[in-house]
Protein backbone atom coordinates (compact mmCIF):
# COMPACT_ATOMS: atom_id res chain seq x y z
CA UNK A 1 0.00 0.00 0.00
CA UNK A 2 2.87 2.39 0.77
CA UNK A 3 4.35 1.69 -2.66
CA UNK A 4 1.06 2.72 -4.27
CA UNK A 5 0.72 5.84 -2.12
CA UNK A 6 4.28 6.98 -2.95
CA UNK A 7 3.69 6.44 -6.67
CA UNK A 8 0.37 8.29 -6.45
CA UNK A 9 1.90 11.24 -4.56
CA UNK A 10 4.67 11.59 -7.16
CA UNK A 11 2.20 11.33 -10.04
CA UNK A 12 -0.20 13.93 -8.61
CA UNK A 13 2.61 16.32 -7.62
CA UNK A 14 4.09 16.35 -11.13
CA UNK A 15 0.71 16.46 -12.86
CA UNK A 16 -0.58 19.43 -10.86
CA UNK A 17 2.70 21.35 -11.08
CA UNK A 18 2.58 21.29 -14.89
CA UNK A 19 -1.11 22.09 -15.42
CA UNK A 20 -0.63 25.87 -15.87
CA UNK A 21 0.21 26.71 -19.50
CA UNK A 22 3.95 27.27 -19.65
CA UNK A 23 6.99 26.91 -21.88
CA UNK A 24 7.05 23.10 -21.90
CA UNK A 25 3.41 22.12 -22.24
CA UNK A 26 2.63 24.88 -24.75
CA UNK A 27 5.69 23.91 -26.79
CA UNK A 28 4.28 20.38 -26.86
CA UNK A 29 1.03 21.87 -28.19
CA UNK A 30 2.81 23.89 -30.88
CA UNK A 31 4.90 20.85 -31.87
CA UNK A 32 1.74 18.79 -32.42
CA UNK A 33 0.18 21.56 -34.53
CA UNK A 34 3.28 22.55 -36.54
CA UNK A 35 4.98 19.16 -36.83
CA UNK A 36 3.21 15.93 -35.84
CA UNK A 37 1.73 14.00 -32.94
CA UNK A 38 4.78 11.70 -32.87
CA UNK A 39 7.17 14.66 -32.64
CA UNK A 40 5.10 16.20 -29.85
CA UNK A 41 5.07 12.94 -27.87
CA UNK A 42 8.84 12.57 -28.30
CA UNK A 43 9.25 16.13 -27.03
CA UNK A 44 6.98 15.30 -24.08
CA UNK A 45 8.96 12.16 -23.28
CA UNK A 46 12.23 14.09 -23.34
CA UNK A 47 10.82 16.81 -21.07
CA UNK A 48 9.50 14.17 -18.63
CA UNK A 49 12.83 12.30 -18.54
CA UNK A 50 14.62 15.37 -17.16
CA UNK A 51 12.09 15.52 -14.32
CA UNK A 52 13.67 12.32 -12.95
CA UNK A 53 17.06 13.82 -11.95
CA UNK A 54 15.35 17.04 -10.88
CA UNK A 55 13.13 15.10 -8.47
CA UNK A 56 16.07 13.05 -7.15
CA UNK A 57 18.08 16.22 -6.45
CA UNK A 58 15.11 17.80 -4.66
CA UNK A 59 14.56 14.70 -2.53
CA UNK A 60 18.25 14.61 -1.60
CA UNK A 61 18.04 18.15 -0.23
CA UNK A 62 14.70 17.46 1.45
CA UNK A 63 16.27 14.46 3.20
CA UNK A 64 19.12 16.68 4.43
CA UNK A 65 16.70 19.23 5.84
CA UNK A 66 14.70 16.48 7.55
CA UNK A 67 17.90 15.45 9.40
CA UNK A 68 18.58 19.06 10.45
CA UNK A 69 15.35 20.32 12.05
CA UNK A 70 17.06 23.51 13.23
CA UNK A 71 16.85 24.77 9.65
CA UNK A 72 13.08 24.21 9.45
CA UNK A 73 12.08 27.55 11.03
CA UNK A 74 14.30 29.47 8.64
CA UNK A 75 12.91 27.49 5.73
CA UNK A 76 9.37 28.18 6.93
CA UNK A 77 10.01 31.93 6.87
CA UNK A 78 11.63 31.63 3.44
CA UNK A 79 8.69 29.51 2.31
CA UNK A 80 6.21 32.20 3.36
CA UNK A 81 8.12 34.76 1.30
CA UNK A 82 8.16 32.38 -1.67
CA UNK A 83 4.42 31.68 -1.41
CA UNK A 84 3.50 35.37 -1.37
CA UNK A 85 5.96 36.04 -4.20
CA UNK A 86 4.39 33.26 -6.27
CA UNK A 87 0.95 34.67 -5.52
CA UNK A 88 1.98 38.08 -6.89
CA UNK A 89 3.80 36.48 -9.83
CA UNK A 90 0.79 34.45 -10.98
CA UNK A 91 -1.53 37.42 -10.46
CA UNK A 92 0.47 39.59 -12.86
CA UNK A 93 1.03 36.64 -15.18
CA UNK A 94 -2.76 36.23 -15.41
CA UNK A 95 -3.06 39.84 -16.60
CA UNK A 96 -0.60 39.35 -19.45
CA UNK A 97 -1.34 37.93 -22.85
CA UNK A 98 -0.03 34.40 -23.12
CA UNK A 99 2.07 33.28 -26.08
CA UNK A 100 2.94 29.66 -26.76
CA UNK A 101 6.44 28.71 -27.83
CA UNK A 102 6.69 27.80 -31.50
CA UNK A 103 9.02 25.12 -32.86
CA UNK A 104 11.22 26.60 -35.57
CA UNK A 105 14.15 24.21 -35.29
CA UNK A 106 14.64 20.77 -36.79
CA UNK A 107 16.21 17.79 -35.06
CA UNK A 108 15.55 15.11 -32.49
CA UNK A 109 12.48 16.21 -30.55
CA UNK A 110 13.35 13.88 -27.68
CA UNK A 111 16.56 15.84 -27.05
CA UNK A 112 14.83 19.18 -27.67
CA UNK A 113 12.37 18.27 -24.92
CA UNK A 114 15.20 17.25 -22.60
CA UNK A 115 17.09 20.48 -23.28
CA UNK A 116 14.08 22.74 -22.70
CA UNK A 117 13.09 20.84 -19.56
CA UNK A 118 16.60 21.38 -18.20
CA UNK A 119 15.95 25.13 -18.49
CA UNK A 120 12.96 24.82 -16.15
CA UNK A 121 14.72 26.13 -13.03
CA UNK A 122 11.56 26.16 -10.88
CA UNK A 123 11.18 22.37 -10.89
CA UNK A 124 13.79 21.53 -8.23
CA UNK A 125 12.62 24.14 -5.65
CA UNK A 126 9.02 23.03 -6.22
CA UNK A 127 9.75 19.35 -5.57
CA UNK A 128 12.05 20.28 -2.70
CA UNK A 129 9.39 22.23 -0.80
CA UNK A 130 6.54 19.79 -1.37
CA UNK A 131 8.57 16.65 -0.66
CA UNK A 132 9.88 18.22 2.57
CA UNK A 133 6.29 18.95 3.62
CA UNK A 134 5.16 15.42 2.75
CA UNK A 135 8.09 13.92 4.66
CA UNK A 136 7.35 16.05 7.71
CA UNK A 137 3.72 14.86 7.68
CA UNK A 138 4.85 11.24 7.47
CA UNK A 139 3.45 10.74 3.96
CA UNK A 140 6.82 10.33 2.25
CA UNK A 141 9.54 7.87 3.32
CA UNK A 142 13.00 9.20 2.43
CA UNK A 143 14.63 5.83 1.73
CA UNK A 144 14.76 3.26 -1.04
CA UNK A 145 12.76 1.83 -2.73
CA UNK A 146 10.19 4.49 -1.81
CA UNK A 147 12.20 7.34 -3.32
CA UNK A 148 12.51 5.57 -6.67
CA UNK A 149 8.79 4.69 -6.68
CA UNK A 150 7.94 8.32 -5.90
CA UNK A 151 10.22 9.55 -8.71
CA UNK A 152 8.67 7.01 -11.11
CA UNK A 153 5.29 8.54 -10.27
CA UNK A 154 6.71 12.02 -10.91
CA UNK A 155 8.00 10.93 -14.33
CA UNK A 156 4.71 9.33 -15.40
CA UNK A 157 2.69 12.24 -14.01
CA UNK A 158 4.73 14.71 -16.06
CA UNK A 159 4.50 12.61 -19.22
CA UNK A 160 0.75 12.10 -18.74
CA UNK A 161 0.16 15.85 -18.41
CA UNK A 162 2.30 16.68 -21.46
CA UNK A 163 0.49 13.97 -23.43
CA UNK A 164 -2.90 15.45 -22.50
CA UNK A 165 -1.75 18.81 -23.85
CA UNK A 166 -0.69 17.06 -27.06
CA UNK A 167 -3.98 15.20 -27.52
CA UNK A 168 -6.04 18.34 -26.88
CA UNK A 169 -3.65 20.61 -28.79
CA UNK A 170 -6.23 22.16 -31.11
CA UNK A 171 -8.67 22.91 -28.30
CA UNK A 172 -5.92 24.37 -26.08
CA UNK A 173 -4.43 26.46 -28.89
CA UNK A 174 -7.77 28.19 -29.48
CA UNK A 175 -8.38 28.83 -25.79
CA UNK A 176 -4.82 29.38 -24.49
CA UNK A 177 -5.51 32.96 -23.40
CA UNK A 178 -8.62 32.01 -21.39
CA UNK A 179 -7.03 28.91 -19.82
CA UNK A 180 -3.80 30.67 -18.87
CA UNK A 181 -5.55 33.69 -17.37
CA UNK A 182 -8.00 31.74 -15.21
CA UNK A 183 -5.55 29.08 -14.03
CA UNK A 184 -3.03 31.73 -13.05
CA UNK A 185 -5.66 33.63 -11.03
CA UNK A 186 -6.54 30.40 -9.23
CA UNK A 187 -2.87 29.69 -8.50
CA UNK A 188 -2.39 33.26 -7.28
CA UNK A 189 -5.22 32.86 -4.77
CA UNK A 190 -4.01 29.38 -3.77
CA UNK A 191 -0.45 30.52 -3.00
CA UNK A 192 -1.79 33.55 -1.11
CA UNK A 193 -3.99 31.35 1.09
CA UNK A 194 -1.12 28.91 1.69
CA UNK A 195 1.09 31.85 2.67
CA UNK A 196 -1.49 33.12 5.16
CA UNK A 197 -1.98 29.64 6.69
CA UNK A 198 1.77 29.06 6.98
CA UNK A 199 2.26 32.47 8.59
CA UNK A 200 -0.57 31.77 11.03
CA UNK A 201 0.98 28.44 12.07
CA UNK A 202 4.37 30.10 12.54
CA UNK A 203 3.01 32.87 14.75
CA UNK A 204 0.62 30.66 16.74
Amino acid sequence: MQYISHFFLGFVMAFISLIPPGMLNMTAVRTKIEKSKKSALLFSLGAAIIVIPQAYIALAFAKYFAKHPEIIDQLTIAGIVVLFTLSIFFFFLARKKFKGEGIKRKGNFLFIGMFMSTMNMLAIPFYLVLSAILEKKGLLIMSQPYISIFVAGVFLGAFALFSLYVYFASFIEKRAQFIARNINYILSILFFVLGILTLYKLLK
